[in-house]
């Protein structure tokens, strides 16, 4: 048997060219210290290094901070002290991911974190140094009052990660929700690798429930805005329908002719690869000027939602009931 040369699939992909990264995905130059700091509403710090961010809040008692990205590291501790002299005080965490709280150990260990009791124990399992066991969690809803400042944290069910949570800072109409809303791109591959896509799609809607104007997404280049919802809201529409489209579309006759019809995972795959292929032959050049990205991961994107409208919408194509 031959060596399927996976490999050469991806160098050959890596050396397709892409899409010009259209203006409004763009964020700050990232300086020499390697992260980038903006104040985006009164005491509120929006941190990045390019592609992951988190925020901080700075009161009068301390430093309530929120995640804390590996690739941010020690650079966070860096950026709280160019801004305050004051302790860390508080942690809260979005959710599990690593990506995002995998660096939670630079903080001080004495000092109260929080999280959505589901975080908690998926950490617990996870046993993981980096990222210690919250102090406080909670099921519902829980304001953390610090100082001069408030943090509603918000819990309406599983989205990217079955305990991601809305964190909001209401005087300054600061919201940060981790992994959901991308500012100018289309959301990470496979619908940012959700845990629920349903409710990824719903916390979308959700987002728009809160008064912001300021949004810390976690990734990618910039803070959002209220605009920046509704565009992706209307990205995901647009996946959702065209895809589903496609579900009943494809010719399966034609698809199906070169599989080896005993190998059932090999029919699966060119089903959904061509479904996917279909919505995505569609949907990028309507989207590739308005969200960074669209070429890269559209393709994914569709075949993610592909499955959702199979198994979680109901819409089964024609692997439907059988007459």
């Amino acid at each position: 048997m031959s060596k399927v040369p996976y490999s050469d699939v991806a160098e050959r992909a890596r050396k397709l060219p892409t899409v010009p990264v259209p203006q409004a995905a763009l964020g700050p130059e990232v300086p020499k210290a390697g992260y980038v700091l903006e104040e985006i509403a009164d005491g509120v710090f929006w941190l990045s290094e390019g592609m992951y961010q988190m925020m901080f809040v700075v009161t009068d008692e301390g430093v309530v901070a929120v995640d804390a990205p590996p690739t941010l590291g020690h650079n966070i501790l860096r950026a709280i002290r160019s801004v305050t002299s004051r302790p860390i005080t508080q942690v809260v965490y979005s959710h599990q991911h690593s990506d995002h709280v995998g660096a939670i150990s630079v903080y001080p260990e004495d000092v109260p974190r929080y999280a959505h009791r589901i975080t908690a124990q998926r950490l617990a399992l996870l046993g993981d140094p980096n990222r210690p066991p919250p102090t406080h969690v909670f099921d519902d809803t829980l304001t953390i009052e610090a100082g001069n400042h408030s943090l509603q944290l918000d819990y309406k069910g599983p989205n990217h990660a079955e305990g991601n949570i809305f964190i909001y800072a209401p005087t300054q109409r600061v919201l940060m929700l981790v992994d959901v809303i991308f500012p100018g791109w289309v959301p990470f591959s496979n619908l940012a690798v959700s845990a629920n896509i349903p409710g990824f799609v719903n916390a979308q809607e959700q987002t728009l429930e809160y008064p912001f104007e300021k949004l810390v997404g976690g990734h990618v280049t910039r803070p959002g805005t209220p605009d920046d919802v509704r565009t992706q809201i209307e990205y995901v529409q647009d996946l959702r329908s065209t895809t589903e489209a496609a579900l009943s579309s494809v010719d399966l006759e034609k698809i199906l002719t070169p599989v080896d019809a005993t190998n059932a995972w090999a029919i699966f795959r060119a089903y959904l690869d061509a479904v996917a292929a279909q919505a995505a032959d569609e949907l990028v050049p309507r989207w590739s000027q308005r969200l960074g990205g669209a070429d890269i991961f559209t393709l994914p994107n569709a075949w993610a939602m592909a499955e959702a409208l199979r198994l979680d919408y109901g819409s089964m194509g024609p692997f439907g009931i059988a007459p």
